[in-house]
C-alpha cells in the first residue's frame, strides 16, 4: 500500500511489542478477581464467549491484526479475519508468522472473501462478535449484520483528529509534531491531526513555518530511506481526495498550499492545505484521508474547544503549550478519546486505543473500539442459593461472576441484576482500557496517567451498577477450531 520503509519497519516492531506486553501480561490478566459483596462470596472469572470476525483495513497492515491478535491468542482463543483485498500478502505472511511460531492450525484464520461475503460469516452461529476498522459505509453495513443476529459489534470508524495550539505555545516544538501528525502514513491514519486549530496571536507565525515544513518533504519511491512524502495506497485514493478539495474549494476555503498530484510513478499528491473554512462547507464534517490539513484561526481557547468538539470523530486530539496544567485543562474539556499534551504517541501497547461516541444519521457509534454496550445476562442455576451473572464485555469476554447468596424464605429467587454500558477497547485493541469515567493522556515525556472524568450526557462509554472490577481488562474470544465453510465463505 505503499508505505515508507522506515514507517514499515516501525509498525512491525510495534506489532512485536503489542504481542510482547500480551504474552508478559496473561497471567495477570487472566487471573480470577475476589469482589467483596456485602453478602455472601463473589469473584471475577475470565471465560471464553465465542469466536470473534475482525474485518481490517489496509492501512496498517500488520499492526491491525496484531492489535485484534494478541488479546485474543494471549486467553487461548481463535479468531478469523478478513483482511483488506489490497493487502492479502500481508495477511498470509501474518497467519503464516503464527504458524511458523508454533501457533495450532485455526487459532488465527484468514477468510480471504469480498465483503458482500462477510455476511455469511456474519450469520454463521460460531461466530459470537464483530470488530470493524474501516469507513463509516462499511461501519453502517457490519454493524446492521451484526444487529441482525444479535452480535455485539465494535466499530472504529474513523476520526478528524484537532491538533490545538494556545497562545502560550512554543511554536517550534509543535511545528514537528504537527508535520509527523498529519502527514505519518501519508496522512492515511485514522487518528491523524487533520484539523489544525491554532489561537490568532500565534497563528501567522504557525502557518508560516507549518507550510515552510511541509514543502520540505521529498516525494519519492517509498523504498528509500531518503523519501519523506510516500504514494497514496491505491489509484483511486488520489481522485477521491482531490474531489474533496475541489468541492471543499468551491464553498470559499483558499487553498494555501497543494491540491494537485504529484509528477511519480505512484499515486502521489502534494501536501495540502486549506483555510478559511466556514460554517457549512463540506471540510467541516468530512474525514480527508491523505495529506490534507484543514487550518483553523480562532481567537479564544474557548472557540479552540467548542470547534474541537464540533466535530461526529470524537478518536483523538492533542493541545500544545508551555503550560501543562492548561493543556491538561482543555484536554479534559474535549469530547475525544484519547488526547495528549506536548505529545503524539498513538501506538504504545501500554495505552488503550479508544475513542468516543460519533453519530451518523440514527445510529449511535462509538469510535475506535470503544464498543457498544449491551445489558449484562443474568442467568439463575437450579439452586436457589447460587446465581451465575454474566457480565459480557462489549468486544466479547464472558466474565463470569459466581455470586453465592443465602437463600432467603419468602422472597422466592434471589435474582442478581446487572447492567449498563460497558467501556473499554474493541476486539483486539492494544492494550488495557482505562476504567469507567477515565481517559489516558499522553504527557509530553512519553508517559500516561488516567484522566478521571464524569460521564456526560451519553457522549461517553458508561458503568452501569455492576461489576467495577469487569470494565478495566480486555480479553478475547474462543471456540472451536473454524474450518471449512468459514474458510470458503463464498
Amino acid at each position: 500500500m505503499g508505505k515508507r520503509i522506515n514507517e514499515a519497519r516501525g509498525e512491525v516492531r510495534c506489532c512485536a511489542d503489542i504481542l510482547a506486553y500480551y504474552a508478559k501480561h496473561a497471567d495477570a490478566f487472566l487471573v480470577p478477581t475476589k469482589l467483596h459483596p456485602k453478602v455472601g462470596e463473589a469473584h471475577t472469572e475470565c471465560s471464553p464467549l465465542g469466536v470473534p470476525f475482525c474485518v481490517e483495513p489496509w492501512n496498517f497492515p500488520y499492526y491491525q491484526l496484531a492489535r485484534v491478535a494478541g488479546p485474543q491468542l494471549m486467553a487461548g482463543n481463535r479468531l478469523v479475519v478478513k483482511h483488506a483485498g489490497c493487502v492479502p500478502q500481508c495477511a498470509i505472511a501474518f497467519e503464516r508468522l503464527l504458524l511458523d511460531a508454533g501457533a495450532p492450525v485455526g487459532a488465527y484464520t484468514n477468510l480471504l472473501i469480498s465483503y458482500e461475503q462477510s455476511d455469511r460469516v456474519i450469520d454463521d452461529p460460531r461466530i459470537k462478535g464483530v470488530a470493524l476498522t474501516g469507513s463509516v459505509s462499511a461501519g453502517h453495513s457490519v454493524a446492521a449484520r451484526a444487529g441482525q443476529n444479535l452480535k455485539k459489534s465494535t466499530m472504529e470508524l474513523g476520526g478528524s483528529d484537532a491538533f490545538i495550539v494556545l497562545d502560550d505555545a512554543d511554536i517550534d516544538q509543535a511545528i514537528p509534531w504537527a508535520v509527523c501528525g498529519r502527514m505519518y502514513n501519508s496522512g492515511q491514519t485514522c487518528c491523524a491531526a487533520k484539523r489544525c486549530i491554532v489561537l490568532e496571536k500565534i497563528a501567522e507565525p504557525f502557518l508560516a513555518k507549518f507550510k515552510a515544513a511541509l514543502e520540505a518533504l521529498k516525494p519519492g519511491d517509498p523504498m528509500e530511506e531518503t523519501a519523506t512524502h510516500g504514494p497514496l495506497s491505491t489509484k483511486a485514493a488520489p481522485v477521491q481526495l482531490l474531489a474533496q478539495v475541489d468541492a471543499a474549494v468551491k464553498g470559499g476555503p483558499m487553498l494555501l498550499m497543494g491540491g494537485q498530484r504529484i509528477d511519480l510513478p505512484g499515486w502521489f499528491m502534494q501536501a495540502t492545505i486549506l483555510t478559511d473554512i466556514q460554517p457549512g462547507n463540506p471540510a467541516i464534517r468530512d474525514e480527508f484521508f491523505g495529506p490534507v490539513v484543514s487550518f483553523y484561526r480562532v481567537k479564544t481557547e474557548a472557540e479552540a474547544i467548542a470547534l474541537a468538539n464540533d466535530s461526529d470523530f470524537g478518536l483523538g486530539g492533542s493541545v500544545w503549550t508551555r503550560d501543562e496544567a492548561r493543556g491538561k485543562r482543555v484536554a479534559s474539556r474535549l469530547d475525544t478519546g484519547m488526547m495528549f499534551v506536548n505529545n503524539l504517541d498513538w501506538a504504545d501497547a501500554d495505552l488503550a486505543m479508544q475513542g468516543t461516541e460519533a453519530r451518523f444519521g440514527h445510529i449511535d457509534v462509538l469510535v475506535n473500539n470503544a464498543g457498544i454496550g449491551y445489558f449484562a445476562a443474568v442467568e439463575e442455576s437450579e439452586e436457589d442459593e447460587v446465581c451465575k451473572m454474566f457480565d459480557i464485555n462489549v468486544f466479547g469476554t464472558g466474565r463470569m461472576l459466581r455470586a453465592v447468596l443465602p437463600g432467603r424464605p419468602g422472597t422466592g429467587r434471589p435474582r442478581a441484576q446487572c447492567q449498563g454500558h460497558r467501556p473499554g477497547g474493541g476486539v483486539g485493541s492494544a492494550a488495557a482500557p482505562p476504567a469507567a469515567g477515565q481517559r489516558y493522556l499522553g504527557r509530553c515525556d512519553g508517559q500516561a496517567y488516567p484522566l478521571t472524568r464524569g460521564l456526560r450526557g451519553g457522549r461517553r462509554c458508561r458503568a452501569g451498577g455492576g461489576l467495577p472490577e469487569a470494565q478495566s481488562r480486555r480479553f478475547g474470544l474462543t471456540a472451536t477450531n473454524l474450518q471449512g465453510p468459514l474458510r470458503s465463505a463464498a
